[in-house]
């Protein structure tokens, strides 16, 4: 885990937003805000970049943060985002979607996730997908699944197989984790059974980035398992 983390080299820096080199086209970022019930926490998301565009995955809490964001990725990565995709429905994931929609700034969600935004008077994501996703940055392919219910009922995953990097999200937790966190939204029984899913399906990931804290390798998701009700 140490050594991994060594790799992890911190490319921008300010009070309210980190961003750390992963590969030669993926950043991991860091939001620090305020949320209501926790206090000030610090959000992980993704930015995938090619041939000066983008993806982006999960945006900070708000709109004013997203715009940092955005700013950053422009003038710092000299790339445009292109499209944007939420782990789930969460003010941590896509607190910032309005701020993206009113940037024309296309959204792709699980039709879950869709459906719980309406449900709630949450800005909608634009194009809803079932179970996966294959999207493409240029020759890049960026693979969406959903593999069921865990920190929330519509939480997904992203695979990205040519950097061999999973952000997983809020259903993994970070190796200093001593429990699952914020349970309200998901399904403690289902739990386990998503994360052998997600050990199934990509056991080729190099780096996984969960939802809050550090980055780490598989163990991970092995040490979310062992954290679920036996």
């Amino acid at each position: 885990m140490t050594t991994l983390l060594l790799l992890f080299q911190l490319i921008f820096s300010s009070p309210d937003l980190e961003c750390y080199r992963l590969s030669d086209r993926v950043v991991w970022y860091v939001s620090y805000a305020e949320m209501k019930g926790f206090g000030r926490v610090a959000s992980n998301g993704l930015i995938y970049t090619d041939g000066g565009q983008a993806y982006l995955f999960d945006t900070p809490v708000n709109d004013a943060l997203t715009k940092d964001l955005l700013d950053w990725i422009r003038d710092s990565l000299h790339a445009e985002v292109i499209g944007f995709v939420p782990n789930h429905w969460h003010e941590d994931c896509m607190g910032g979607l309005a701020y993206l929609q009113q940037n024309g700034i296309p959204s792709f969600a699980n039709r879950r996730t869709v459906e719980i935004a309406g449900e709630r008077g949450l800005p909608v994501p634009g194009i809803a997908f079932e179970d996966s996703l294959t999207l493409w940055l240029n020759e890049q392919p960026v693979k969406c699944y959903f593999p069921g219910p865990a920190h929330s009922m519509d939480n997904i995953v992203v695979w990205l197989p040519n950097e061999e990097i999973l952000f997983a999200g809020c259903l993994c937790k970070e190796m200093a984790s001593a429990g699952l966190g914020n349970t309200a939204d998901g399904s403690l029984p289902e739990w386990a059974t998503t994360i052998e899913k997600i050990q199934t399906a990509f056991p080729h990931a190099l780096i996984v980035v969960p939802g809050h804290g550090k980055p780490g390798g598989p163990e991970l998701l092995q040490h979310t398992r062992d954290l679920c009700p036996k």
